[in-house]
């Protein structure tokens, strides 16, 4: 049987039909046409020369169907049940079956592959290379996006960017459903997304709508499907928006089974089964006309996806591009993407990519932003800060979700904060004036690979009294700022530093501040403040001064902050041991190139309030790799004074973008004058957001899911019992999901996993792998500890205590 696709028989303008073959070849066979309507059902026609079909048998079901998939009755075809079968042999039929799977492929329209050598993949004969992700590099512009409606509210880049979020309750709880979603859209969110795993759940979702509607709330809802695409078809009749995920619409629950695949054409052929699965809802959202999120997760790729593309932005990226192409052939392109992970930077790096297909190919689809599994607190604000941040500030994204293990409305205040900050980025006077301030270079920045630049780290010199080398560490550093009066309360201070401390003397730990930012040293009759300073700078925690200050009240050894200028000229005090390069951003490619000759030990970068942080720093690293300069870069940081939840979203926003791109070696936060935070706060915010970064592990690090009404057990109990009792373990990594969509998937990114399997049971998995099942919800975080014990990464936080104060008695 000869396979034709819908684009060839659509370029026939005569009626179109098939010689029998020649004698030899199946002589005495009917040849068979298989066509393939866009709803994916199938209908086999058999042709002599040329049979025509009259005009009234238009409506008979197999030119119904060709009709359906754009061909007109005046085509010449003949419908199967006026066929003579006879002689017809089985082998044939089997044939025909075989080959129906390749004709459902061709009736859409794919993009070309994307594998192979750069340059030379399908994609890139047929579109050119990747080229921007972004609409302009240098100054902020929204991403130009197509409107898609979702009943009252609009996603794209002529409307405001929209704040949703999630429901956790059981949606077959419709009352308290009902109630949820209200104080949601009262506290000013714009759709609310609500789980949807069964029939049971849909019918629920009728009654939700109802009850909304009745109340006078209009606010939208998206029903979040996973592995039911029969139940996604149902619902689409309650709800304005549905969630499909590539990754398991399909497929079922998740595994870890690896098939190769030796070419493109054996992993594309097994397409078929998920756009014969996918079809039906497309055509029903285009027909109500629903919205559509094609939302791809990190953790919960399917196993094909994994197989072929492994656990990558790529593998996200083509995974929701094969949905699109089903979406697009069908003419439906009432839809949006996203591309969430738990990993800021893995997300990062997908939406870049999605972008910059889509820009290449053409397509204008909406981003919908968000970091899957935050987590809680400041950690979850911080990660959702870095990841969304990112984006938002090279104009991608049209919708926001933080998510939080937290109550649904407590998402609002971060949501809504983080689109303010994006939208000005692209619409304030200020903030465009300072992205104009930037002088012209060139972005240098590979978005299709992370790789963290790698600055040089100081070194010790022959004659050293102190050891430089604890002035930076190599996995990201914190520079915490100090008023010389705080010197004067040493115990406060040290604590403060997170110093341990032995008979009152303070040692470093794991997170301790690495260096200070001393404004001034203490006055040369300060005896108290002196001997505090020389206790700090004994254990390597070094003072940086700024040199005019130093040279009035000399400190031995301690470390001079200079301008370039001052550099260049020699201005560091005798006293100093080594020398800090101030630099604001504005400095020319020539001044620059200056401090290739300079002695440093690493470079400030400090830009004034009339600049794009963000331009500005991504120029001097420009420059940095233009002239070879390997120095490490510290981000100082100066916030306004504000809370602990705003400083968060703001150095996440506009230091963490910068460390997505592996450009920085650590932050130095300095207040300023008015703002109430304490030394120990800025501290763990700084160690907050290098975690959130993946940079420096500092405390144990959770991926949490947010809850849904898919959850197992009551996650924020639960997240909470197990933070108090394991929050010790630094660079240890523990999945907490509440359920098994992107469980599984999540665990190839933390080192232990405890997953809702059940209702009351939980699994418990070592990487990927699980390894205890069924085990009662009272007994999980006992057996989770006994665990990560016999993985030899447990300690107990006595011992771990009394092993520091041993050591450092011992120093």
């Amino acid at each position: 049987a000869r396979q034709l696709s819908v684009a060839e028989l659509r370029s026939e303008p005569a009626a179109f039909s098939l010689r029998r073959p020649q004698r030899g070849h199946h002589s005495g066979f009917p040849q068979m046409l298989l066509i393939i309507t866009a709803a994916g059902a199938s209908v086999a026609l058999f042709a002599g020369p040329t049979v025509p079909v009259s005009a009234g048998a238009a409506s008979r079901p197999a030119v119904r169907m060709m009709s359906d998939a754009g061909f007109t009755s005046k085509k010449e075809l003949l419908l199967d049940e006026e066929i003579d079968r006879s002689g017809v042999e089985a082998d044939i039929e089997e044939k025909v079956l075989d080959s129906s799977k390749l004709s459902v492929l061709d009736a859409v329209q794919w993009s070309p592959s994307a594998r192979g050598e750069p340059g030379k993949t399908p994609r890139d004969l047929a579109y050119g290379p990747l080229d921007l992700y972004a609409t302009d590099l240098y100054e902020v512009k929204r991403r130009e996006t197509r409107t898609v409606e979702c009943g009252p509210i609009k996603f794209g880049s002529e409307h405001p960017l929209v704040r949703q979020t999630m429901a956790t309750t059981l949606t077959s709880d419709v009352e308290g459903t009902i109630e949820q979603v209200i104080k949601c859209a009262d506290e000013g969110f714009d759709l609310v997304r609500v789980t949807v795993v069964g029939m049971k759940d849909a019918k629920a979702c009728m009654a939700i709508r109802k009850g909304l509607d009745e109340r006078g709330y209009d606010i939208p809802l998206c029903a979040d499907m996973h592995f039911a695409p029969k139940v996604a078809l149902a619902v689409a009749d309650a709800v304005e928006k549905i969630r499909i995920n590539p990754g398991n619409f399909v497929d079922g629950r998740k595994t870890f089974e690896e098939t190769v695949y030796e070419t493109d054409e054996d992993y594309f052929k097994e397409r078929a089964f998920f756009v014969e699965a996918f079809t039906p809802l497309v055509e029903k959202c285009k027909a109500l006309n629903r919205a559509m999120r094609i939302g791809t997760n990190h953790g919960s790729l399917s196993a094909r996806v994994l197989s072929f593309y492994g656990d990558t932005p790529r593998g996200m990226v083509e995974s929701a591009i094969e949905f699109a192409d089903i979406c697009r052939s069908l003419d439906f392109h009432n839809f949006v993407f996203s591309m969430k992970a738990s990993n800021p930077l893995v997300m990062v790096q997908a939406y870049r990519l999605l972008a910059a297909e889509m820009r290449r190919l053409g397509w204008d689809y909406p981003l919908h932003l968000g970091v899957t599994e935050a987590g809680e607190g400041e950690d979850g604000r911080m990660k959702s800060a870095i990841g969304i941040g990112a984006l938002l500030a090279d104009g991608l994204g049209d919708t926001i979700r933080v998510s939080l293990t937290e109550d649904p409305e407590c998402e609002y205040a971060p949501c809504n904060r983080l689109a303010e900050i994006g939208t000005a980025r692209h619409s304030d006077s200020a903030e465009l004036a300072g992205q104009r301030a930037v002088a012209s270079y060139t972005d240098s920045r590979d978005f299709q690979s992370f790789a963290r630049r790698s600055g040089r780290l100081p070194e010790q010199q022959e004659g050293d009294q102190l050891d430089y080398r604890g002035l930076l560490n190599r996995d990201g550093s914190v520079l915490s700022a100090v008023e010389p009066e705080a010197l004067r309360e040493p115990q406060q201070l040290y604590a403060s530093l997170g110093c341990k401390t032995v008979v009152g003397l303070p040692f470093k730990d794991i997170s301790t501040t690495d260096a200070l930012l001393l404004s001034a040293p203490p006055p040369l009759d300060d005896t108290l403040g002196r001997q505090t300073l020389k206790r700090l700078m004994d254990v390597a925690i070094l003072p940086v001064i700024p040199a005019a200050a130093l040279a009035a009240a000399p400190v031995e050894g301690a470390v001079a902050l200079v301008s370039l200028e001052e550099a260049a000229s020699g201005a560091a005090p005798p006293c100093a041991g080594r020398v800090v390069v101030r630099l604001s951003g504005e400095e020319s490619a020539e001044e620059v190139r200056q401090l290739k000759a300079l002695p440093h030990a690493f470079v400030l970068l400090d830009p004034p309030a009339s600049l794009s942080r963000l331009h500005a720093s991504r120029r001097v690293f420009s420059l940095f790799e233009q002239e070879g300069i390997d120095s490490a870069v510290i981000h100082a940081f100066r916030p306004p004074p504000s809370d602990g939840n705003e400083l968060a979203l703001q150095l996440g926003s506009q230091v963490g973008g910068l460390l997505c791109d592996g450009l920085g070696d650590g932050v130095a936060i300095v207040p300023q004058e008015g703002a109430s935070f304490g030394t120990d706060f800025l501290r763990t915010t700084s160690f907050g957001l290098l975690q959130g970064a993946r940079m420096r592990s500092t405390k144990t690090e959770f991926v949490s899911c947010p809850s849904c009404g898919r959850t197992l057990f009551d996650l924020q109990e639960v997240t909470a019992q197990i933070s108090s009792r394991t929050g010790h373990l630094p660079g240890v990594a523990i999945a907490i999901m509440g359920c098994i969509v992107n469980g599984p998937g999540e665990m190839a990114d933390a080192d232990f996993g405890y997953v809702g399997g059940a209702p009351g049971k939980v699994d418990l998995y070592v990487g990927k792998e699980v390894v205890r099942r069924g085990i009662p919800n009272e007994d999980a975080c006992d057996q989770l500890i006994e665990l990560i014990k016999e993985n030899g990464m447990w300690k107990e936080p006595e011992e771990e205590e009394a092993g520091e104060e041993s050591a450092a008695v011992a120093a």
